[in-house]
């Protein structure tokens, strides 16, 4: 069974449970395969609050709890939607909690499963990412990329903020505003893709979950976006059951 420590945030647990739909080769409501979704947002203090010192508990106690409980209702594999998430000072603490636990359950890298996408089906390139500030900061798209031989192009800071506020922003943010996502968002993270391509990104990596439920097109500014919450839901397919997983296509 695939499990989902889903709640951070909220829509992005149901987003890649809508993708592993979207992405599983099915006829019929039985040909799907099995997924416990965990979404309990209460319980998971922010990760870019914490990453800038502005929450002193780690999110990695609760998300490690959630985990051992999915696999305790039957998980063999699990995913936690939020790339911040995945930035060594919560996700080491997640792997450390869950080895203290006895558990068994594999655990999703989101950002090295883009990685390895990207180097698969688009090498040699220079890969924008659009982010959180947690998640610029701590460097983990930076470092990933450059471990798979990859140049990775970030926001310079005002245009980095701009890109946080319209995330998190309480007034026209997508955490705030996402069904429909406001005009004022959506043209700021245009405008920062547009910025990118002129730093020399050949390809944009959308690196916080909110940010495909305001871009939905395959491409912007002549440049292919990647959603690291699609290429999750893949890899949790092929973990599972590699003969569910539909082909890729551009």
């Amino acid at each position: 069974m695939i499990g989902i420590v889903g709640g951070v945030g909220p829509l992005a647990g149901v987003d890649i449970v809508k993708k592993i739909i979207e992405e599983t080769d099915a006829r019929r409501d039985q040909d799907h395969l099995p997924v416990l979704l965990s979404s309990q947002s209460n319980r998971i203090p922010d990760r870019t609050a914490y990453l800038v010192g502005e929450e002193i508990t780690n999110p990695a106690h609760a998300i490690a709890e959630i985990a051992f409980e999915l696999e305790k209702a039957g998980a063999t594999v699990v995913a936690i939607p939020c790339n911040t998430a995945h930035s060594p000072r919560i996700f080491e603490v997640i792997q450390e909690e869950l080895h203290s636990k006895g558990s068994n359950i594999k655990v999703l890298h989101m950002v090295e499963e883009t990685a390895k996408f990207i180097k698969e089906h688009h090498s040699d390139i220079q890969v924008g990412v659009l982010s959180t500030i947690g998640t610029r900061n701590t460097g983990l798209y930076k470092n990933v990329l450059e471990n798979f031989g990859l140049t990775c192009v970030e926001p310079n800071d005002e245009l980095q903020q701009k890109v946080h506020q319209a995330i998190y922003d309480q007034t026209y943010g997508i955490k705030a505003y996402s069904s429909p996502v406001t005009n004022r968002a959506h043209d700021v993270l245009v405008a920062a893709i547009k910025e990118l391509k002129a730093q020399g990104a050949q390809v944009i990596i959308l690196g916080c979950t909110e940010l495909p439920l305001a871009l939905r097109e395959k491409s912007y500014s002549g440049l292919p976006v990647i959603d690291p919450n699609r290429i999750l839901a893949r890899t949790l397919i092929k973990e599972l059951d590699e003969s569910k997983l539909i082909p890729y296509s551009d």
